[in-house]
């Protein structure tokens, strides 16, 4: 069981919160796969743009222990599925807000979409 209370330390949160890719990996064998990160409240959040049999949201929901890249480093994860609208609705708005070039747009409005919204994960340090 994953302990509830283990949170990033705050010069992570904060190389979270500014990263615009994270790498991130299910398992120890999937490769590292760059995904849009968020923080919402000091906790972190990736979302699957689609849901692909031999991608990293379904490895994740099959093996929720991974890790992920920052800064070079390597950091032992788990993931635990977003359920609440609320919180998931919290996520699409801080995309929205970090994710703010005319670019990111179709993705930004893209990411509201119910199932990709559904496909929110929130990772914890292992």
């Amino acid at each position: 069981m994953m302990n509830p209370s283990r949170r990033f330390s705050d010069p992570d949160l904060q190389a979270l919160g500014t990263a615009k890719i994270l790498g991130v990996r299910a398992g120890a064998e999937h490769r590292y796969t760059g995904v849009w990160v968020v923080v919402v409240n000091g906790r972190v959040f990736v979302r699957s743009w689609n849901d692909k049999p031999n991608g990293w949201y379904r490895a994740f929901c099959a093996e929720p222990r991974g890790s992920i890249k920052l800064a070079e480093r390597e950091i032992a994860v788990r993931v635990r599925q977003t359920r609440s609208e609320q919180l998931c609705e919290a996520v699409s708005n801080a995309y929205a807000g970090k994710y703010n070039t005319r670019a990111s747009q179709k993705w930004v409005l893209g990411f509201r979409e119910t199932e990709r919204a559904r496909a929110t994960l929130e990772l914890v340090p292992a």
